[in-house]
């Protein structure tokens, strides 16, 4: 990358890292919520170390790395939060993200190096849905952190796009739908990448996750025969995109 694009990705990430600190301080009581969230949901006991969780993997990107992409998953799971880990998509949906792309050298990129993998919130829990726990029982700090941090995601999600002149593919679509649990980040996303005229690079895709996005790829590509596989991601990404964000444009 240019110099300018490193220290405004230098920047980025320093901010970010801050942020996740404010958010912590700000609403100590939230891992206690996150153990009771997956009690209600009578998940499997695990250890729960990070609350908010920093992609510490943004640390190793260097002014010598190419980005092209931008991936923008839900939230960190029980794998992510990890005090070993502390990075994104690093559980067994990370891994069949990085195999589909090891798959696909056509598309010339690596998973590890030419992508800044973010989420539309670092507020983890086991699964996303458990953030609707959250949300009912948690106090008036949790709820701010929890759209806070989604309205913040999605403007730097707006800026890094322009910067980078890279894509955005959203991975996970469940929650973008109309009053779901991403309205925050879907509204501030569509805003700030439309007034950085970057909405054109944003696609909307299944999550990594149960091989999803590539069983919904092959079905699209077998719906329409004869599209290379950039022009039918693409195009399935657009087709996604304009499924979930009919509402905001209106």
């Amino acid at each position: 990358m240019t110099e300018v694009e490193f220290v405004f990705f230098d920047q980025f990430r320093k901010d970010f890292k801050n942020k996740v600190s404010e958010w912590n301080k700000k609403a100590p009581e939230l891992m206690e919520l996150q153990k009771a969230a997956l009690k209600a949901a009578d998940g499997i006991s695990y250890s729960f170390e990070t609350p908010i969780v920093y992609n510490t993997a943004l640390d190793d990107i260097s002014q010598e790395d190419e980005i092209k992409l931008l991936v923008i998953g839900d939230n960190p799971g029980k794998d992510e939060q990890l005090l070993k880990n502390n990075k994104y998509l690093v559980g067994q949906a990370g891994k069949i993200g990085e195999g589909f792309f090891r798959k696909n050298p056509e598309l010339q990129i690596d998973f590890r190096k030419n992508v800044i993998i973010l989420n539309k919130t670092p507020v983890h829990t086991a699964k996303t849905a458990q953030i609707k726990y959250l949300l009912k029982n948690g106090g008036q700090n949790v709820i701010d952190v929890i759209n806070e941090s989604q309205v913040w995601m999605a403007e730097k999600n707006a800026e890094l796009c322009k910067n980078f002149n890279a894509e955005i593919w959203l991975i996970g679509y469940g929650e973008l739908k109309a009053n779901g649990i991403f309205s925050p980040y879907k509204t501030r996303l569509f805003d700030s990448c439309t007034r950085a005229c970057v909405w054109d690079k944003v696609f909307v895709f299944q999550h990594f996750s149960m091989n999803r996005f590539s069983i919904d790829l092959s079905s699209f590509r077998e719906e329409n025969p004869g599209l290379s596989l950039d022009e039918a991601i693409h195009l399935l990404g657009k087709k996604h995109k304009e499924e979930f964000f009919t509402d905001t444009k209106a």
